[in-house]
């Protein structure tokens, strides 16, 4: 990869806070205009390594640079060319939408003769077209996600860093969401985004896996699927979840509760059928359906943290 396409890179990346280890000798590249998620469980890493990249956190060790300029010695000049929105959101509850756009236009410092421009495209991209005098906390989830980010992105900088933007939003929220966010990397804008949730691997271009600090894998959703998963995952109903994977779990079965369901992760999905559905009749559990599907990027994940 030619240092000129790369946007986002880090080599040794780590940071601990006393005893603890958040990040652990992390290495990425992140492509210009790309989609780059960075997938882990709660706690994994994730929002300590986004906040190095940011220039809110200096890094215990490694080294890095985001749009060329150095994370360490070069912080303030990486604020202004990124944006960057916590799942918190960012804006201020007790401020109007305009105020809140008016605010962070400043913080910007967007050009005074593009301000008004730039107020009216985060008020359409949002939806809030004749809402600009509403208090933004009254305003529901899917709103406040959209405001805040076109807040970070007043400035049009050529980075994004996106910390777990759609939790505590609805599902329909969160997919209108990823639409700007495919929106916005066709515009040659490079966007790095944390996420817990598993089922939004698919919308990134690449992703890495982080897990107690460590990445576990990389690649796209394809490679990783393909890579790691040489197994089959059977999809499996069950009328009591819990002690059927409690069973299955016993009977040396790799399994896990997904939804109402069950995957197993077996070597001879044919073979391995019968023998599943007969294990839990035994155990008195009802079973219903039971079908290999395609492996979910979460069936993935939670194979790498078996071995990991």
């Amino acid at each position: 990869m030619n240092s000129d396409d790369i946007a986002v890179e880090v080599k040794g990346l780590r940071r601990t806070f006393g005893d603890f280890v958040a990040v652990d000798n992390i290495d990425l590249s992140v492509k210009k205009g790309e989609i780059f998620g960075f997938l882990g469980p709660n706690g994994a890493g994730k929002s300590t390594t986004i906040r190095m990249l940011c220039g809110l956190l200096m890094p215990t060790g490694g080294e890095g640079t985001v749009g060329g300029y150095d994370i360490v010695g070069e912080s303030e000049e990486i604020k202004k060319i990124i944006g960057y929105m916590s799942q918190r959101f960012s804006l201020y509850d007790d401020l109007t939408v305009e105020e809140n756009i008016n605010f962070f236009s400043g913080v910007y410092n967007v050009p005074k003769d593009r301000r008004a421009g730039r107020k009216e495209w985060v008020i359409e991209m949002a939806g809030l077209r004749g809402r600009g005098d509403a208090v933004t906390k009254t305003l529901a989830g899917g709103f406040k996600q959209r405001l805040a980010l076109g807040c970070a992105i007043l400035h049009e900088p050529p980075v994004i860093f996106l910390d777990e933007p759609t939790s505590g939003v609805d599902p329909i929220s969160r997919r209108n969401f990823w639409g700007l966010i495919n929106g916005m990397s066709e515009a040659g804008t490079t966007v790095f985004v944390t996420t817990h949730y598993m089922d939004e691997a698919d919308y990134c271009d690449r992703l890495a896996l982080i897990y107690r600090g460590r990445i576990v894998a990389e690649g796209t959703p394809v490679e990783l699927r393909q890579k790691y998963m040489q197994r089959s995952v059977l999809e499996i109903e069950v009328d009591r979840a819990v002690e059927a994977l409690e069973i299955l779990l016993g009977s040396g079965i790799d399994a896990a509760i997904f939804g109402s369901t069950i995957h197993a992760t077996v070597e001879d999905a044919e073979g391995d059928t019968p023998r599943i559905k007969r294990i839990l009749e035994e155990g008195h559990i009802d079973v219903g359906r039971v079908e290999r599907i395609v492996p979910s990027l979460e069936d993935v994940f939670v194979a790498l943290i078996e071995t990991s």
